[in-house]
């Protein structure tokens, strides 16, 4: 659903207006601009990207209406968006397990024959090797 309408929907669902919410529903759209599909939610569409919205704009939200100002929790808006989107409240450990691991992802270092022979070479031998100690 585009930003828009989540904002018109928490209007109606919490008071104010539409323009009140945009920017809170347009921030758990925006990895659209990394990913086209669907899969870009499983980036902010979960249990921690609502805290992390909360975290980005606050508890409240002071919205107008009928002069009177009302604050309304970020996180209510936040799991909204994720309902609405979604149906459920999924984790990132949902969204984890909905991924195929690829082998490429498990790659083991380069070791260290491969690399050059300077002191940053050496230094990121170094690190490279500490980074995956006991891994792979």
């Amino acid at each position: 659903m585009h930003p828009y309408y989540h904002a018109l929907s928490s209007a109606k669902k919490f008071g104010g207006g539409w323009s009140d919410y945009l920017e809170i529903h347009s921030w758990f759209d925006a990895t659209k601009a990394l990913f086209g599909d669907a899969r870009h939610r499983a980036l902010r569409h979960h249990t921690a990207g609502i805290f992390w919205c909360e975290e980005e704009f606050g508890t409240f939200i002071d919205v107008v209406q009928n002069d009177v100002v009302k604050q309304v929790p970020v996180r209510l808006i936040a799991e909204q968006h994720v309902m609405e989107d979604m149906g459920f409240l999924p984790t990132p450990e949902w969204w984890l397990n909905q991924m195929k691991l690829a082998p490429e992802m498990n790659r083991v270092p380069v070791k260290s024959t491969d690399l050059g022979t300077s002191p940053i070479d050496e230094l990121r031998r170094t690190l490279v090797n500490e980074l995956y100690k006991g891994e792979g």
